[in-house]
């Protein structure tokens, strides 16, 4: 996951409407059971889903009061205190 990626994605939410991120992930995941992919392929569409699954939940920590920064920055500890354990 990107912090500048999902900030610009979590903007774009706020700008336009969830929903176009949401349609754009699953359209990914979809693209993902296409036999023919390469792993570095996959892997990077993975990265995006990932990006795109983190801006809507850091959306949603900003629709529950918190500040954009701090729900940024919340969520990005969360990320890392998990990959800790």
């Amino acid at each position: 996951m990107k912090l500048p990626i999902i900030k610009h994605l979590t903007e774009f939410i706020q700008e336009n409407d969830e929903d176009f991120v949401v349609e754009a992930a699953e359209t990914l995941e979809s693209l993902t059971e296409v036999a023919s992919l390469k792993e570095a392929e996959l892997d990077v569409i993975g990265e995006l889903i990932s990006n795109m699954y983190g801006a809507l939940e850091v959306n949603k920590m900003i629709q529950e009061g918190a500040a954009p920064k701090e729900a940024l920055n919340d969520f990005m500890k969360r990320v890392l205190g998990s990959i800790d354990k």
